[in-house]
């Protein structure tokens, strides 16, 4: 195989702005600088393969490529697969689908910490003959309890001073599957009394009987991550080994580590990992609400996920672009979700094309049109793009607007549609209330009857009238039939990391299923992802696994108001 080093390609990713300067870039220039590692730039993304890619990895990977990218240098996908009861193929395929859906591509250079086994197995080897490392016989909660508190010195193991002689037979019958999982672990032998935690014997390898993915049953032990992540990177030859700040502690061991073998030692950076208000971006977290079945799966457009992202209709510049907004830090905090939404809805509104689509319709007859006609307006398809040009739309006798746009009795400064008062329907004709049809059990309004004036065509009157309102609509006879599904914040607080149980901090309202919705005749040839603005909306996208020519399913990405502007504006600064 060659090595990952010897890979020269360059990165074919696509960066739609250039980044603001940081901490790390300044780090990374000033070592090019200095022609540090001979001026090259290598980093890696090493995902477990044990769950899908959230917007937390989303920025680790515009850091990690973007920077790469920047200094023309390589950037790898690593899969660190050192459980092979938590890892599994489908994670690893659908890691690579979202990565290349976000717009990166590592090129040949794709990896796997279990394609260096033999060599952190010989590794392990080396530091056992030099004296620094041992196999111990305490069981997992006995090493948590040897190992101490923050306060409190560990203790060693009364197997750690055995003989080199001892410890390397013992390390070989692991190998061989001699011993049953659990019953030994082979750890490095630094200093129990050591103020990081991380320092106080680590475990290195621990006898799991288990079939991995890749590697089959060649292995019955396995590497810790803490053993594999830093030779992995020295393998490589990465030079800034970029990672989130829970690996600051880490650092010192994955040093002490490449210093003991003589290896090539990476530069560790660590930086804030990504917050988000209303959002909870722990994978072990994401995995026990698709588990529990507090999501449909890890794509459910809740979710806070790559997959559930796409299949609610944001884009990926919009997430690269969110990504550069929040900037790099080394200082934890909690990011509005709105600037999230904000720039999704500042994307979308540059590429979607408008349509019209009524959510709760009110039937709406145009006593004055004749009967069997149908004409076709000219509708404007994306007003931010004169090139998207326009489209037909059929207006008749028989329309839907929405039932929030008509009230009997209307409050004050309600200057939508009453009895006796006037609107222009969006590219059509101004129309008037002159009769209201109600159910006779129920009393609730179900049919109006308005008339038209013809001289309105288009939206305008000849003689200068105004009208306050103007309603999207949709004609019955050509209506399709559509379900929405209005998606909002999982949970009801900004900050759900703080909730003991998941239950507790569900919001209630996450999803409403709207059935039997009209739907403008051009959507019934939207194909699976395309988006949309249904004007007076939101934002919304053809649901890529339940939508079907037959029932058309459209996902809400977000809604018309955008939260974050108006926070901007009374703040009085712009981003």
């Amino acid at each position: 195989m060659k090595s990952p080093q010897e890979n020269t390609n360059k990165n074919t990713g696509n960066n739609d702005h250039k980044p603001t300067s940081d901490f790390i870039r300044e780090i990374v220039a000033e070592d090019v600088k200095n022609g540090k590692n001979g001026g090259r730039v290598h980093t890696r993304f090493p995902p477990e393969p044990n769950g899908y890619l959230h917007i937390g990895h989303a920025k680790a990977i515009c850091i990690d490529y973007g920077i790469a990218e920047e200094y023309n240098g390589l950037y790898n996908l690593r899969f660190d697969d050192t459980n092979p009861i938590k890892e599994e193929s489908k994670y690893a395929e659908a890691i690579m689908r979202d990565i290349k859906w976000l717009g990166f591509d590592w090129g040949d250079r794709l990896f796997h910490a279990s394609d260096y086994f033999d060599q952190l197995y010989e590794w392990a080897v080396k530091l056992t003959k030099d004296g620094k490392a041992y196999v111990d016989d305490l069981t997992a909660e006995q090493i948590r309890e040897y190992r101490g508190t923050l306060t409190e010195p560990g203790k060693n193991s009364p197997h750690r001073d055995r003989s080199v002689e001892e410890n390397l037979d013992l390390l070989e019958r692991m190998r061989s599957g001699e011993f049953p999982d659990g019953s030994k672990t082979l750890r490095a032998k630094i200093d129990m009394a050591a103020g990081n935690i991380n320092m106080r014997d680590p475990v290195l390898y621990r006898v799991l009987h288990a079939t991995h993915h890749r590697t089959g049953d060649k292995w019955c032990i396995y590497p810790m991550y803490d053993w594999a992540h830093g030779q992995s990177d020295s393998i490589e030859g990465i030079t800034h080994s970029l990672c989130d700040l829970n690996f600051e502690d880490h650092r010192p061991l994955y040093d002490w580590f490449l210093v003991q073998l003589g290896v090539h030692r990476p530069q560790q950076i660590e930086f804030a990992r990504l917050n988000i208000s209303y959002t909870i971006l722990s994978k072990r977290k994401l995995i026990k609400l698709v588990q529990q079945e507090y999501v449909t799966g890890w794509d459910d457009p809740r979710m806070p996920t790559l997959s559930a992202m796409r299949r609610r209709g944001y884009t990926p510049e919009s997430i690269r672009r969110f990504c550069e907004r929040i900037g790099v830090a080394k200082r934890e905090s909690i990011i509005d979700v709105a600037l999230l939404e904000h720039t999704v809805r500042e994307d979308l509104n540059k590429r979607s094309p408008r349509v019209m689509a009524v959510l709760r319709p009110l039937k709406v007859v145009i006593d004055n049109y004749p009967d069997d006609q149908v004409e076709e307006m000219d509708a404007v398809n994306n007003p931010e793009d004169p090139s998207a040009g326009t489209r037909k739309v059929p207006f008749s006798k028989v329309l839907y607007i929405e039932q929030e746009d008509f009230r009997e009795d209307p409050p004050k400064k309600f200057f939508r549609l009453a009895p006796g008062r006037e609107v222009r329907l969006r590219y059509a004709y101004f129309i008037k209330c002159e009769r209201v049809v109600k159910d006779e059990k129920t009393g609730e309004v179900i049919e109006l009857h308005c008339s038209y004036d013809p001289q309105t065509r288009g939206g305008d009157s000849p003689d200068g009238r105004k009208v306050k309102a103007t309603f999207h609509w949709v004609s019955a006879a050509h209506a399709v039939d559509g379900e929405l599904r209005l998606y909002n914040n999982l949970f009801d607080r900004p900050n759900p990391v703080e909730c003991e149980d998941f239950g507790d901090c569900l919001n209630p309202d996450s999803l409403e299923v709207l059935h039997g919705c009209k739907l403008e005749p051009s959507l019934s040839k939207a194909e699976p992802g395309a988006r949309f603005q249904f004007e007076r909306q939101g934002y919304y996208c053809v649901d890529s696994v339940d939508s079907t020519p037959d029932r058309p399913v459209f996902n809400r990405t977000v809604t018309l108001r955008d939260t974050w502007a108006k926070i901007q504006k009374a703040s009085g600064t712009k981003k």
